[in-house]
């Protein structure tokens, strides 16, 4: 998650959620920059990587993690492999963060199994009241990051309640998900990461206003807006 004008935007992280079943989320990506945490994202081929813009670094400076679950053990399920291009949409506006989808070309292919597989891209927009799951490595609290992956269920809001929250900010390339009373929601290192709705990557984790708090659910890219983009991108890379 980011920050927007008023808005505080902050690298998103999972509050409130509980630990995911171990690999029951194998389309989930660890990102690391330079050795350090960075961001999440999700396998969609053995090649590509869907993440969000903001979370943009020199290819040479990521890696990407796969079949992960307790990132501090090494559990001999994990595949690590560096990044080959790192494509963020073009219209990406960093200060208002729309258009905030990217794309990671892996520099060798992952190898699916039980614990790494990939997941569909939306084939349809985010409808609401829809049940949706979002996952990711970020705080938990305040003040710490969990070792296990974790995840959260959460119903798509409808644009009005979006509308109301965020305003103007909020565009057709976003949908909100969450609660309005606050207390769950997804925040700091946990951008990128999916979005999960009926067995389709729906959303990429992007930004909100804090994290869990009342009346500013969490805001997501809206992945059907850039299926296209995103086929044409790997077919002429």
């Amino acid at each position: 998650m980011r920050t927007i004008v008023f808005i505080s935007l902050v690298r998103k992280k999972i509050i409130g959620g509980y630990d995911c079943p171990p690999n029951s989320q194998p389309w989930q990506v660890y990102l690391t920059s330079n050795g350090q945490p960075w961001c999440g994202g999700s396998l969609i081929n053995e090649r590509w990587v869907v993440s969000a813009a903001h979370c943009k670094m020199p290819a040479s400076h990521l890696t990407v993690h796969l079949g992960e679950h307790n990132v501090y053990v090494e559990e001999g399920t994990e595949q690590r492999i560096g990044a080959e291009k790192v494509i963020p949409h073009p219209k990406y506006n960093d200060y208002t963060s729309d258009n905030d989808f990217m794309l990671i070309q892996l520099k060798e292919p992952a190898i699916f199994n039980e614990y790494v597989k990939p997941i569909p891209l939306a084939t349809r927009c985010s409808s609401a009241g829809e049940q949706c799951l979002v996952s990711g490595w970020g705080r938990t609290e305040e003040d710490g990051n969990p070792s296990v992956l974790q995840c959260l269920k959460l119903p798509v809001l409808s644009k009005e309640q979006c509308v109301h929250a965020y305003g103007s900010q909020k565009t057709e390339n976003m949908f909100c998900a969450g609660f309005m009373k606050g207390g769950k929601d997804s925040c700091q290192g946990d951008s990128g990461g999916p979005v999960v709705c009926n067995g389709e990557l729906r959303g990429v984790v992007s930004w909100g206003k804090g994290c869990a708090e009342q009346g500013y659910p969490g805001v997501y890219v809206e992945v059907c807006r850039y299926t296209a983009w995103t086929k044409n991108i790997i077919a002429n890379n």
